[in-house]
């Protein structure tokens, strides 16, 4: 299977991965389109992977919240292609990105059945993430990238 693993370059691949981050995170827990953006998307990193280069596979955002803290949000992979390393393979590139900007480590809030994958990729549980749409429990977990060498 061959994936590329780029940002988005077209107003049209741009929905196609906010699309996608809406039917995996949103759309089974009823919430509208619109749900799947906040307001730091213009000042976010946005990464896909596509299938033959132009079927959107995988999406996901990193951004600042200080000049040496990241965070991943709406890590979202089509049903489809879960389970082949795609995830992974991206959220790598996501955290290249961000390690080059000045990132010494990176956080984010995992659901709870998400946490095996993260740990699987170096992150480690540092506390409770709360709770979204009333019943998906999140994780609050933290990866250090240590010296930049």
């Amino acid at each position: 299977m061959q994936i590329i693993i780029r940002q988005p370059r077209t107003k049209k691949e741009m929905q196609d991965y906010y699309d996608l981050r809406w039917r995996v995170l949103r759309r089974p827990h009823q919430q509208p389109r619109g749900s799947e953006k906040d307001d730091l998307e213009e000042l976010s990193i946005h990464v896909a992977a596509y299938f033959k280069e132009d079927m959107i596979a995988a999406a996901g955002r990193a951004h600042f919240n200080s000049d040496r803290e990241a965070q991943i949000r709406y890590m979202a992979v089509d049903p489809y292609f879960q389970n082949a390393g795609i995830g992974s393979s991206l959220l790598a590139d996501l955290e290249k990105r961000v390690r080059t900007r000045g990132a010494a480590y990176i956080v984010l809030n995992s659901r709870e059945s998400a946490v095996g994958f993260y740990v699987k990729n170096g992150y480690r549980v540092v506390g409770k993430g709360g709770v979204l749409f009333h019943t998906v429990r999140h994780v609050r977990m933290r990866k250090d990238f240590g010296e930049i060498k």
